[in-house]
């Protein structure tokens, strides 16, 4: 053998890298599809049932996606809240439409529309109007012939969340020309907002987003905890350098463009981009099925305004229920802080009221908000204690 490889020697080194690119095409291509079974099978985090929020009804309009996909939305304002879900310094009646702004609700995967009431009964109260709408494939909107909804935010998504703005823009020319428009996105429905937003970003003044994630990222942390399945030596899935990881996941993204004929944008590259149009991230610290230092990577991305509230003992788009007040206070008064006229402001901060502010959101800009009108009705109980943004705990821990 030795002697026969030696009189042909330099056949022998130039089949090598050709064998090897081979070997590694191989290697290559029995990872990638065994990890398009990540994108096709995730498993479907715990949905909320009917029994979770109030349904609430409001004025039902079709409109259509980016690409032409025929969808369904409605549009809510605080006329809509039931008696009992009314507080005493709500108006009689609704001002008029947009009066203090419209936010476009986009729901998590497997719910629809009527779901925005579990987590925007508190900006309803405080006068803002809400428009949500049923992604494709959910609810009352239309299927593509051809796709499949999954928990992956794609292309698709951000369609439907485009003509949602586009929309709303629309009907906001006839009624009230100088209102601002807000997204507010759940789990995949806040990579969608936020990717929309940067296809509009001059339109689109704040984004906030609850259990968002970006699909590469995710998606690299997914492979990297499931590899052992079907890498059988250790050594080999435990000493892949960070440029494998990043080549491996750029190609199952290329691979799974072509399979499920659809694109999967990258929530945490748009955040790069995405420099006039503030952002505000809420995650659960117990979130076992998005990390918080998902979050975190999303914050590290953003490149204008951002905002992180990691809440504890909250799990995967379950803050709202963990702090329901605090919840509603913070969601109002960020899109306060950049919805609001000057004809519309607030009563500025109450003095005694400035340790309690500065934990409402990361050191850099947690006093540049005006949370003390929203949280003065809690204070009849007591005073009302704000826990910290980030603890220094979970910090160390997500670092």
């Amino acid at each position: 053998m030795l002697e026969h490889i030696s009189e042909h020697w330099f056949l022998f080194v130039m089949l090598l890298p050709t064998l090897t690119v081979l070997g590694t095409v191989a290697v290559l291509s029995r990872y990638v599809r065994l990890l398009l079974n990540i994108l096709r099978d995730t498993p479907t985090p715990p949905l909320m049932s009917p029994f979770d929020f109030e349904k609430l009804e409001g004025e039902v309009v079709k409109f259509r996606a980016f690409d032409g996909t025929a969808l369904r939305g409605m549009f809510l304002t605080g006329d809509s809240l039931p008696e009992h879900l009314r507080t005493p310094e709500m108006p009689e009646k609704h001002p008029g439409f947009a009066s203090r702004g419209v936010i476009i609700f986009c729901h998590e995967y497997g719910c629809n529309m009527y779901s925005c009431s579990r987590y925007c009964l508190g900006l309803l109260r405080a006068g803002f109007d809400i428009f949500t709408f049923d992604f494709r494939s959910h609810g009352q909107s239309k299927d593509l012939p051809g796709y499949v909804s999954r928990l992956w935010c794609t292309d698709k998504e951000v369609s439907d969340a485009i003509g949602a703005i586009t929309f709303v823009k629309d009907k906001l020319k006839n009624q009230n020309p100088t209102a601002k428009i807000g997204l507010f996105g759940i789990s995949r429905g806040g990579g969608a907002a936020i990717m929309a937003a940067a296809k509009c970003s001059n339109d689109i003044k704040a984004v906030l987003t609850d259990s968002a994630f970006s699909t590469d990222t995710t998606l690299e942390w997914s492979m990297k905890k499931w590899v052992h399945i079907f890498a059988r030596v250790r050594f080999v899935y435990e000493n892949h350098p960070p440029t494998f990881w990043r080549f491996l996941r750029w190609l199952l993204l290329q691979c799974a463009k072509v399979r499920f004929k659809c694109e999967f944008p990258s929530a945490r590259k748009t955040l790069k981009q995405l420099r006039n149009v503030p952002v505000f991230l809420i995650h659960g610290k117990r979130d076992s099925y998005i990390r918080a230092e998902q979050a975190k990577i999303l914050f590290d991305a953003a490149s204008g305004n951002r905002y992180l509230w990691v809440v504890d003992q909250a799990k995967h788009n379950k803050a709202v229920e963990i702090q329901p007040q605090l919840y509603g206070a913070r969601t109002v008064a960020y899109f306060d802080k950049y919805l609001r006229s000057e004809a519309n402001k607030l009563p500025p901060f109450a003095q005694n009221d400035r340790d309690e502010v500065k934990g409402f959101f990361l050191p850099e800009e947690n006093c540049d908000i005006d949370i003390a009108s929203q949280i003065s009705s809690f204070h009849k109980e007591g005073r009302c204690r704000i826990e910290a943004a980030l603890s220094e705990k979970a910090e160390r821990k997500i670092r």
